[in-house]
């Protein structure tokens, strides 16, 4: 397989956007989501589009050992991984005294542990080849903490947290890693979330998956390590750091909206 990507949570969004991209740059494709349906589906219209070739893997990547089984399937299938993509990710919107716990641990199993674990299995081969990209999608959310979707923000603070630290570490080692930030953005992340009737969605011109991904995969070519999308989303998340901790807090809560 040529220039190879692995793009998980690729049968939606912002990943199934991703994958697009790649594809009509010439490179082939491992691409991983729950819905493997809807996988050889995007594999046949982008085979027979581009004439490339895209591995499917059907797995529920909140489950703990998701990413050893899907790194040890490429590497049985002899499948060099040049681009990693941790795309897949979901909300959740409540109290958090009153949310689901199960769903909040499944949340913390693929923002974050399965993302750091495919980090991990990947980037260890890409060291030793001496390059390799790696892209994870945090959100602005990682910018500060959000009453009624703590769990989620906490998350992608994690994610942005971790993908400069390990930016840093492989700077020397032909290797780049980049944080997609995006704002609100037109997917099913709301109704997955619960979000629907949230003034960050209602009523809102917001950018497309595709313009999102567009702007994301400009940036990890170009090894940029926080790439936040929109000039107002920059400002916003930037601006964070000169207020008061205690009026962020207000001000997200408005935003996000009460339960």
């Amino acid at each position: 397989m040529r220039n190879t990507a692995l793009i998980t949570g690729a049968s939606n969004g912002i990943g199934l956007e991703l994958a697009k991209i790649h594809a009509s740059k010439g490179g082939d494709l491992v691409l991983v989501a729950r819905n493997k349906s809807k996988l050889d589906e995007l594999k046949t219209a982008l085979e027979n589009q581009y004439n490339i070739s895209v591995y499917t893997i059907g797995k529920d990547l909140s489950e703990i050992h998701a990413a050893q089984e899907v790194y040890n399937e490429t590497t049985k299938e002899n499948i060099q991984v040049d681009v990693l993509v941790n795309n897949a990710g979901f909300g959740d919107f409540g109290m958090f005294a009153e949310t689901d716990w199960n769903k909040e641990l499944q949340m913390i199993n693929l923002n974050m542990t399965s993302l750091t674990h495919f980090t991990k299995l990947y980037l260890q081969d890409m060291v030793q080849r001496k390059s390799g990209k790696i892209m994870n999608v945090a959100s602005i959310a990682a910018f500060q903490s959000g009453p009624t979707m703590s769990v989620y923000c906490a998350t992608k603070a994690y994610v942005l947290s971790f993908t400069e630290a390990i930016s840093n570490e492989v700077a020397d080692k032909g290797i780049t890693v980049t944080a997609l930030c995006p704002g609100a953005t037109l997917t099913g992340f709301p109704d997955a979330a619960g979000m629907e009737d949230s003034k960050l969605f209602k009523d809102k011109k917001l950018p497309t998956a595709e313009e999102v991904a567009q702007y994301g995969y400009t940036s990890m070519i170009k090894g940029k390590t926080v790439a936040i999308h929109g000039m107002m989303n920059y400002i916003l998340s930037n601006s964070v750091r000169f207020i008061p901790r205690s009026l962020v807090l207000k001000v997200s809560r408005k935003i996000l909206g009460n339960v």
